[in-house]
């Protein structure tokens, strides 16, 4: 009983955090809500030249999803410690949207976090330009959201 206890506590903080990043999001200047789309963008170019398509999350097995939550919370702290808060504030909308694969509870508040980001406007797309030319990766194709999170129009 105690177990489950704390499992529960443990998801309602991954819930609570999640709605954290939507309210902030929702709430956001349009250049910090500009600056997490294009980080986010950044991001899913990045692993997609490791052959890792964050777009399609929620067609991972239970395992590589929590291998991924694993290696990003990891590379999230890594960023932090550099004082590269943008760059890891990007990453950790990947973080949610792989958490809410799992653990269906956190998925309305990653499908308002992509509403917002989705709402971004075109300055995200320039910075994710320049973002990926800095780092020598290849234009992306388009901005769209991860299977599953789309929101009604």
């Amino acid at each position: 009983m105690f177990k489950n206890w704390q499992r529960e506590k443990a998801t309602t903080a991954l819930i609570d955090e999640a709605q954290a990043l939507a309210d902030k999001l929702a709430s956001a200047k349009p250049h910090v809500r500009d600056g997490h789309a294009a980080f986010a963008q950044f991001w899913q170019v990045s692993y997609l030249q490791t052959d890792q398509d964050l777009d399609a999350l929620t067609l991972l097995r239970p395992e590589a999803i929590a291998r991924f939550v694993a290696a990003t919370e990891t590379k999230i702290a890594a960023l932090r410690k550099l004082r590269e808060y943008e760059s890891s504030d990007g990453l950790s909308i990947w973080l949610h949207t792989a958490r809410a694969v799992t653990e269906p509870r956190i998925a309305p508040a990653v499908r308002q976090i992509w509403q917002s980001l989705m709402d971004a406007g075109p300055n995200a797309d320039a910075m994710t330009d320049d973002l990926l030319q800095d780092a020598g990766l290849p234009p992306r194709g388009g901005f769209c959201v991860p299977q599953g999170f789309q929101t009604e129009a």
